[in-house]
């Protein structure tokens, strides 16, 4: 069973944590993802094993946290990421964001610039919201409210909201200096079919940081699940805690 962070008036939010050295790892997961995916499963496993700090969980409407997914919006996703550093963590900070977590994790180092000392995207997906749909999607959900869109690797439609739609067009980066001066490296798929790797080249291009590396992945898909990229996030990780 999940611990449940207690928020007066705010859903409650899942979570599972383990002590142990910084900097506090913290793993953000991709839109309509949780908690218990392959690459933070790995994670945890990792810091188990290496005796590091480390904060995962769910956001509202997702997992196991209370709230419904289809009410909450980019914001919503950000202040709950915030809520969770602010609350539950001490010390520097490497945050770590799959897909539209990449996105939160740029949007959390900005407020919290303070204490991250580290990014790590894999597969970030900032802006989406202004990518990532065709004008026919975009005429449905301002017409509807949402879309419900079908992806191949997953069981259950995907839904999007107008609300969340703007939420994100509200919270656009990429065309703009990222004023975020840490260390921070990208892995990406060469056959990501969601998240194009042209979107890497434009976050690290934006990133204010003289330390970004990019490494694309031969193969790779958007998930990045596989064992050998499982084994390039933990050495990726590792390898930047050396360097703060």
């Amino acid at each position: 069973m999940p611990n449940y962070l207690d928020r007066p008036g705010l859903p409650r939010l899942a979570y599972e944590q383990r002590d142990g050295a910084g900097p506090h790892i913290v793993f953000l997961p991709g839109y309509g993802s949780d908690m218990t995916g392959s690459k933070a499963i790995a994670l945890d496993a990792w810091a188990e094993a290496e005796g590091r700090a480390l904060l995962r969980f769910d956001y509202r409407g997702c997992g196991q946290s209370e709230g419904v997914f289809a009410d909450a919006t980019l914001d919503d996703w950000r202040d709950d990421a915030l809520d969770m550093i602010d609350r539950l963590t001490e010390g520097p900070l490497i945050l770590v964001g799959s897909s539209m977590g990449g996105w939160l994790m740029l949007l959390v180092a900005l407020e919290r610039h303070e204490r991250v000392a580290g990014l790590v995207g894999i597969a970030a997906a900032p802006d989406f919201t202004a990518w990532g749909y065709d004008e026919a999607q975009r005429a449905t959900i301002e017409q509807d409210g949402l879309i419900a869109i079908h992806h191949p690797d997953y069981d259950t439609p995907e839904i999007t909201t107008r609300a969340f739609l703007a939420s994100g067009q509200s919270n656009l980066l990429l065309d703009r200096e990222i004023s975020i001066d840490c260390p921070v490296r990208l892995l990406h798929g060469l056959e990501d079919r969601d998240v194009p790797a042209s979107i890497a080249f434009r976050l690290g291009r934006a990133l204010r940081s003289g330390d970004v590396q990019t490494l694309l992945v031969k193969g790779g898909e958007h998930r990045l699940s596989r064992p050998g990229d499982l084994g390039l996030l933990l050495t990726t990780v590792a390898a930047l805690i050396e360097t703060i």
